[in-house]
């Protein structure tokens, strides 16, 4: 497995945290998952950049995500799927340094692994059309 996999596996897991401990605070948790996991210094920065930049930017990712889920609200998701999208979206909107079919591929083996079976297909739906809105906003700039 790669760094980077690695790295996005590690921020799920962090943000899945602190979905279901929310009396902790983000530091807390980034410090109980320094301490309860040996990583390579490369994969935790990674991953706590990504745990760091969704959280900053979490209301607008979830309001992305929100407007391409048909039916579902974001309670109703499952928090796995949830958290997968979070950091996918991050990187669609937000890091230009990684390709977005490499974000959206990532997205659906992480979830292949840690979702259920209808998991990969509902990811993958959303991702695409926040990926195309966002390939629109960018010709529209040119």
């Amino acid at each position: 497995m790669g760094l980077r996999r690695e790295a996005r596996e590690l921020a799920l897991q962090i943000l899945y945290a602190i979905d279901t401990n929310p009396s902790a605070t983000l530091r807390e948790t980034l410090q109980n998952f320094r301490e309860g996991q040996e990583v390579a210094t490369r994969v935790r920065d990674f991953a706590e950049g990504l745990v760091l930049g969704v959280q900053e930017k979490r209301k607008d990712i979830d309001a992305a995500i929100k407007a391409r889920s048909k039916n579902w609200t974001l309670a109703r998701m499952p928090r796995v799927d949830l958290n997968v999208m979070r950091v996918a979206v991050y990187e669609l909107m937000y890091r230009t340094d990684i390709p977005k079919k490499v974000t959206i591929n990532e997205a659906i083996e992480i979830v292949r692994r840690y979702g259920d079976k209808d998991s990969p297909a509902f990811v993958n739906g959303i991702l695409d059309e926040i990926e195309a809105c966002a390939k629109t906003e960018e010709s529209s700039e040119e």
